[in-house]
């Protein structure tokens, strides 16, 4: 869970300035704290708050929920190569034996063999199918992964990312994530 995403945090939903979150997974999240700042640097727009004030010796304010860019930031077509966009375009589970403890990432073809650090070469794998393959090339040690390993588009992950929710979405931004999903008749 990110780490403000509580109740108690009242976090703040960032969104773009077409109202699409900034990103889904991990959701666009800002602390309070961030938040405000955002707000008296005018370079947001609240569009809904917490019931929860916060008061200085000049001024209340309640706690901004959700938040508009007011200048536009152009998505990215290519999500950045990070270990929880592996783990997400893996689905969180090992790409040698499905399970989905003790996660790390493996190099299908070791660096000591001359694979490199790149979405073509690399998936999630636990730590015991990790160890148990090592350095060696996955036909030696008959280790292959369930998928082959490529660069995921940003709908790949943002479809596998509809699988793991956050375990903790306010009220307030349901209304601005997950709208392109088809509705029920």
């Amino acid at each position: 869970m990110h780490p403000m995403a509580s109740p108690d945090g009242c976090p703040a939903l960032v969104l773009n300035a077409d109202f699409r979150p900034l990103s889904y997974y991990p959701l666009s999240l800002w602390s309070w704290q961030d938040a405000i700042k955002a707000v008296f640097m005018d370079r947001v727009n609240i569009v809904s708050e917490y019931d929860t004030v916060v008061r200085s010796p000049s001024f209340d304010m309640r706690l901004p929920s959700v938040v508009s860019l007011k200048t536009y930031i152009k998505p990215s077509r290519t999500p950045a190569f990070t270990r929880f966009n592996v783990f997400l375009r893996d689905r969180f589970s090992c790409q040698y034996c499905g399970t989905r403890d003790e996660l790390t990432f493996d190099h299908v073809i070791p660096r000591s063999k001359g694979g490199l650090t790149t979405w073509e070469n690399v998936v999630a794998a636990c730590s015991p199918c990790n160890l148990r393959k090592g350095d060696k090339m996955p036909a030696i040690v008959d280790m292959f992964p369930m998928q082959k390993a490529y660069a995921p588009t940003v709908n790949d992950l943002h479809r596998n990312g509809k699988l793991f929710p956050p375990n903790y979405l306010h009220e307030s931004w349901l209304d601005y994530l997950y709208w392109d999903s088809e509705l029920e008749p």
